[in-house]
């Protein structure tokens, strides 16, 4: 499904507000793209991995920076990851935004969860503030 929404949102045409991230890789310096789902809460944006600590999540913590595209659009963001106790409200506002599409990452846990249920497994989503470069 990956490559249908990232082809679909290259073309301008995104899913519910999806972008194209590029990041470029920690070993072989080549740009990786996927699709993922930016977040803005509280006069912020966020990026929330749905699923875990994956390549991408691991080549932004080395490269810092990485590029949003949707169609012809592409900006150029920095990323700082949140610790643990400051990911929860933006975990919750994540999971009323996209829980349609990426719920079953979140083992169970949903939107309306008490703040100790999103605190237990805030360790296994990591979520980074972006601000334009």
């Amino acid at each position: 499904m990956n490559p249908i929404v990232a082809g679909l949102t290259r073309l301008g045409v995104p899913l519910a507000g999806s972008a194209v991230l590029g990041v470029r890789g920690r070993t072989s310096g080549e740009v990786r793209t996927t699709p993922v789902n930016p977040l803005t809460f509280e006069g912020r944006r966020y990026l929330v991995a749905a699923r875990g600590h994956t390549q991408w999540v691991r080549n932004l913590r080395v490269a810092g920076e990485a590029e949003l595209t949707v169609g012809r659009h592409t900006e150029t963001v920095r990323a700082v990851e949140l610790a643990d106790a400051e990911k929860v409200p933006v975990l919750r506002a994540y999971l009323r935004a996209w829980a349609w599409e990426v719920g079953a990452f979140f083992e169970g846990v949903g939107a309306d969860a008490g703040d100790e249920e999103l605190a237990a497994i805030a360790d296994r989503h990591p979520v980074f503030a972006i601000t334009s470069a």
